[in-house]
């Protein structure tokens, strides 16, 4: 459900996996996005595990934290891609789905920068849109972080913003397994409530300036 007159837009629901917490020092080992409509109409999938990078190494404790869950570590690991051919896989099938793209993740602030610097580095492509001269525009706009949607929609204060505060059942029964994939999923499960919860807001006129 959503606005009756709204412009179709896909979003793109995004989970990342890394052996550690900066694009820079570390090296993402997986990634999946789901593309969705307003109403939860599933348009895509995609999924790959990456090969680590030279001059990367993975950061003690995210690996200490992986020892907890070594279903989800085989899975980010398993069978790794070269990452170039797949971050530009990756930028030819979200240019191949219908509509505006809109990037997003809970919280947009880990997976988003991440993704950026994938994209910016190997495939002349940014995960958000923006004044980038002379890169493919595959995003639209500034993405959504799921923790700020679902704090201000649930009119919660800002210490009470985040995915741990959602109701269990909006994922839809997808568990959150720390498998890119069934993430992403689950957060798509979440969009969908929160964008019902939108639909349901009094419209405010557009204005310019």
């Amino acid at each position: 459900m959503t606005h009756p007159d709204a412009t179709p837009v896909t979003f793109v629901v995004t989970d990342i996996e890394t052996d550690g917490h900066s694009p820079l020092r570390n090296s993402m080992l997986s990634f999946a996005s789901v593309a969705i409509t307003y109403d939860g109409a599933v348009l895509g999938e995609f999924e790959s595990v990456l090969e680590r990078r030279e001059n990367r190494a993975p950061d003690p404790a995210t690996s200490k934290w992986w020892e907890g869950f070594p279903e989800a570590y085989r899975a980010a690991t398993t069978n790794p891609k070269p990452v170039k051919s797949e971050m530009l896989r990756y930028a030819d099938w979200v240019e191949s789905l219908p509509h505006d793209k809109v990037f997003c993740a809970a919280p947009i602030m880990f997976d988003g920068p991440w993704m950026d610097h994938y994209l910016d580095a190997f495939a002349n492509t940014r995960a958000l849109g923006g004044p980038f001269n002379g890169q493919r525009q595959i995003f639209r706009g500034g993405g959504v972080c799921l923790y700020a949607l679902a704090g201000a929609l649930r009119g919660q204060d800002y210490l009470n913003w985040g995915m741990s505060r959602v109701p269990l059942e909006w994922y839809g029964e997808v568990p959150h397994s720390h498998k890119a994939i069934d993430d992403a999923r689950g957060f798509a499960n979440v969009l969908v409530k929160l964008l019902e919860l939108n639909s349901k807001l009094p419209k405010v006129e557009n204005t310019t300036g």
